[in-house]
């Protein structure tokens, strides 16, 4: 293994995977390495741009935050750093963008929330273990007992016989509910009419089944045959993230916030400091794609950005 360059050297965030692959060791580094395509854009001029990077801030399930990605939920941060997913949480709050814990991560629930800011809000992943109602709302106790806002529940599998019942938890939690793993538009509705609080489309970072559709494969897909559903409920996604294009092409189909895992889990091998860079770099991305995509505000952007004759059925 390699040393770790400086943090100040780190420009993008593919650099954070180099810097990472230097000094993890082989196991490690294979575990997280497996995206966004290379889909186009149709820009406008004569647009005043300067300001754009005011217009970030969005909302998810009622928590306003300063920037349209995340932190999303990743196992195995303490084989990254000591302080493991501590650092993702304090690097979210001094971006304050959203941290979706993982229930697997490498410090307790207890741990997270104790590093966590005043006030900060933050999301608990949850795969469903097969257990019973009674071990179930224990569970459900704890995630709302240590602060976190919501659950994001995890679905691995059409097999997965619990995913749509977890719309009924409302009975045992007063946390809304996101489902995290749709990868059809099919599924999409589904969701809605059994009342979950948002969807998030995701493939598990291609962990599950190989060949699954990316997040911007099932926003496209969404985008064209139930465009509607943008409109129904609050639709997150991630897949491949690794540059504010990827994001901007999520934004475009209208998802409302972007998941970025494995560029931020890179990051860790920096502690806290390397995740707000990793954050900050995205940012400053999305400052200058914007400008060239000719957005004054990011709330303008909608289908009408993307490259169409690259999807003639748009």
């Amino acid at each position: 293994m390699g040393s770790l360059p400086p943090l100040d050297d780190i420009c993008c965030l593919n650099e954070f995977e180099w810097a990472a692959q230097n000094v993890l060791n082989s196991s490690v580094y294979a575990a997280l390495s497996g995206g966004a395509g290379t889909e186009g854009f149709r820009p406008r001029t004569m647009v005043d741009i300067l300001s754009v990077d005011e217009t970030f801030t969005t909302h998810m399930l009622g928590y306003n935050f300063s920037l349209p990605f995340f932190i999303t939920s990743c196992g195995g941060g303490g084989y990254l750093h000591e302080d493991g997913d501590l650092n993702l949480i304090k690097g979210a709050s001094n971006q304050n963008i959203l941290y979706i814990a993982s229930m697997s991560a490498s410090k307790s629930q207890e741990e997270i929330a104790d590093a966590a800011a005043d006030g900060q809000v933050y999301f608990q992943q949850f795969y469903n273990r097969g257990w019973d109602g009674a071990k179930l709302k224990s569970y459900l106790d704890s995630v709302e007992k240590y602060g976190a806002k919501a659950i994001a529940f995890t679905i691995d599998s059409a097999g997965d016989g619990d995913r749509w019942r977890a719309a009924r938890w409302g009975s045992i939690t007063d946390l809304p509910i996101l489902l995290k793993g749709i990868t059809t538009a099919d599924d999409a509705k589904k969701a809605i009419e059994h009342g979950f609080d948002a969807i998030y489309l995701s493939n598990h970072g291609g962990r599950q089944l190989d060949g699954a559709p990316s997040g911007f494969e099932t926003a496209l897909e969404i985008f064209q045959e139930a465009p509607g559903v943008f409109q129904q409920i609050e639709v997150y996604a991630d897949g491949g993230v690794r540059s504010a294009g990827d994001v901007l092409k999520l934004l475009v189909l209208g998802v409302r916030a972007v998941g970025v895992g494995r560029s931020f889990m890179y990051s860790l091998v920096y502690g806290t400091d390397g995740v707000i860079k990793a954050a900050e770099i995205l940012k400053h991305e999305l400052t200058i794609n914007a400008q060239n995509l000719g957005l004054s505000n990011l709330g303008d952007i909608d289908g009408t950005y993307l490259q169409r004759r690259m999807f003639p059925s748009l």
